[in-house]
């Protein structure tokens, strides 16, 4: 893929997908740091999970988190197409602690890069087809699994049980079903993954190129 920025008139997308603790936010916290936060307008899947504060707590923590369905893809795409035409978004707040959503919003700013971080954002076609760039982050489940647990319960607080249920009831078979397969959207698959220096290196460098306008149609 060789694309220059001088002549995409429309900002570059990059995605990066991945299983549930794979590493996708230290890739994108990696990609953030090397490019410069001011020249990349950063949005997470996860802050458009649909509101569920009008059932119960007990019912909220029964439903399905990890599937397409969860997701407010539609508003996600949305956005996503008024970032690129130069409009500033207001992007939506997620409570992961009482699976609601907030009042307040994050406003994101038009930049050349846009990074769009989430389990699912290759498994949504309409999503997917407005990036220019697809990064997989590839991990081990055991690996994974552990990343999630310890996530959970210190930033959560949720317990082990709750943990360990919610990921054989769901999240495994999820992953099975759409994370996975869609791995074969990818442009660019990193294993290990923000802990792979050499691909991280090789993903900065062209991007930083494609800023500076050193790459050719």
């Amino acid at each position: 893929m060789t694309v220059n920025l001088l002549t995409h008139k429309t900002p570059f997308i990059i995605g990066v997908a991945g299983g549930t603790g794979s590493g996708k936010t230290t890739v994108s916290r990696a990609i953030q740091e090397a490019v410069g936060p001011a020249r990349i307008a950063y949005i997470q899947h996860d802050n458009y999970y649909h509101d569920h504060s009008r059932l119960p707590p007990a019912e909220r923590a029964k439903l399905n988190y990890d599937h397409p369905d969860s997701l407010d893809t539609e508003l996600m795409v949305e956005q996503l197409q008024q970032l690129r035409g130069g409009q500033a978004i207001d992007v939506p707040l997620y409570n992961f602690a009482t699976h609601s959503r907030l009042t307040d919003t994050l406003r994101v700013e038009p930049a050349k890069i846009i990074l769009v971080e989430g389990i699912l954002i290759f498994a949504e076609r309409p999503l997917r087809e407005l990036m220019d760039m697809r990064i997989f982050v590839d991990t081990d489940a055991d690996m994974r699994f552990i990343r999630r647990l310890k996530r959970d319960m210190e930033e959560r607080g949720r317990s082990l049980d709750a943990i360990v249920s919610q990921y054989l009831a769901t999240v495994r078979p999820m992953h099975m079903e759409f994370v996975e397969p869609s791995k074969r959207y990818a442009d660019i698959i990193v294993p290990a993954g923000g802990h792979n220096r050499v691909a991280m290196e090789m993903i900065v460098s062209r991007i930083l190129a494609l800023l500076e306008g050193g790459a050719e149609d």
